[in-house]
């Protein structure tokens, strides 16, 4: 969806009230592909500084391979090797340096907890 529809981004959207940020973190990522995941550690702590936002992703294991993503959200879920991944069509600053962080720590076999102020 807008902003940036038709490129690719891990699920993420806005807390409710009342949530807390891995429990709106699972929320966003079974409404925008219909995952079924179990929440892990906290991976990536993004600010930016110019929108006024935090961005957080967490390590969630899939549970399995069926997607059902809500057509209002999503226009197609899929999963990639790093090889495949086509990095001019990722919509967002954060998610890139999250899926290079994430990609970097798998080759180490340990994930730590990245962060950094993107201008």
């Amino acid at each position: 969806i807008e902003p940036r529809k038709g490129y690719w981004t891990l699920p993420a959207g806005f807390m409710e009230l009342g949530e807390s940020a891995s429990a709106g973190a699972q929320r966003e990522t079974e409404e925008e592909s219909g995952a079924s995941v179990r929440m892990g550690q906290l991976f990536s702590l993004l600010s930016v500084p110019r929108v006024g936002q935090v961005h957080l992703f967490y390590l969630a294991p899939l549970q399995n391979e069926n997607f059902a993503p809500d057509p209002n959200e999503t226009l197609a879920v899929r999963l990639l090797a790093e090889a495949d991944i086509d990095w001019h069509s990722i919509a967002f600053t954060t998610v890139r340096l999250s899926l290079q962080a994430f990609f970097a720590d798998f080759k180490t076999g340990s994930f730590g907890l990245h962060t950094q102020d993107v201008v």
